[in-house]
């Protein structure tokens, strides 16, 4: 990996881990097309840029992290189970769904999706928690099972999330905010197993690569977390709906 594969990743990561796009579908097709392996350079770079977006979450909610917040944070914890748990026992068979093709198909279906929230379900928002620590324990767990389709490649963890929190009464800016820091056990646990489970493979890694992905990813990631926020002000999802579908059949058509 060379510092302009770094640069480029840390680019796609930082910007797609808090869109409802998919950044691991975004990152599948990244490496395909700089032609990059799945080795220790790799891997321990796939470590180094989640723990950014992580610290990229902190820095923009810093104000959630006292013990007046313990409520907020063990629904977050809630929500965290069942993907945790998913994930944990399959494991292997979420990692053979990893291709190209289905990350295509789940572009496309997650943009209908959204287009189809937007407009039948989001037409009176009189009544849609704007709040994010006003959520219920039981909008967690609803949102946090909706999480679950995330394993499956292309979904989007955001994505999933974000409409999970649509359906259950949250308004655009909570369902956001919300996904923001449910990111933050789910990037943990995962960035966790992989440094325990990669973590030798790091004395063949590039310092300087790893660095510059680092820095890259959090910047990126931490403004895209403000400028979302902004967006979510005045416009709706139907973008990144359109846009999921739009991508979705452009790699289809080039594997065709």
């Amino acid at each position: 990996m060379t510092i302009f594969d770094s640069i480029i990743l840390g680019i796609i990561e930082g910007f797609t881990e808090f869109l409802p796009i998919s950044s691991t579908g975004h990152l599948i097709v990244a490496s395909e097309f700089l032609g990059l392996n799945q080795n220790a350079a790799t891997k321990a770079y796939e470590v180094i840029i989640q723990f950014a977006a992580i610290l990229a979450v902190v820095m923009n909610y810093k104000d959630k992290f006292t013990l007046k917040k313990i409520d907020l944070w063990s629904k977050v914890f809630v929500a965290f189970l069942p993907i945790g748990a998913v994930g944990y026992i399959f494991a292997s068979q979420i990692k053979e769904l990893f291709s190209v093709e289905i990350v295509a198909i789940m572009f496309i279906v997650g943009g209908i999706v959204f287009l189809v929230v937007e407009k039948f379900f989001l037409k009176d928002e009189s009544h849609l928690i704007d709040d994010v620590e006003k959520v219920t324990m039981k909008q967690s767990i609803l949102i946090g099972l909706a999480q679950v389709l995330a394993l499956i490649p292309g979904t989007s963890r955001a994505g999933s999330t974000i409409i999970g929190a649509l359906l259950v009464g949250l308004s655009r800016k909570a369902s956001a905010e919300f996904s923001f820091l449910l990111a933050l056990p789910v990037m943990s646990a995962v960035a966790a197993y992989d440094l325990l489970k990669h973590y030798k493979e790091f004395s063949d890694a590039n310092l300087v690569t790893l660095g510059v992905g680092f820095v890259v990813s959090f910047i990126v990631g931490y403004l895209t977390i403000k400028l979302f926020m902004k967006f979510l002000e005045k416009f709706t999802f139907v973008a990144f709906g359109i846009y999921r579908i739009l991508f979705g059949v452009i790699l289809l058509l080039t594997l065709s």
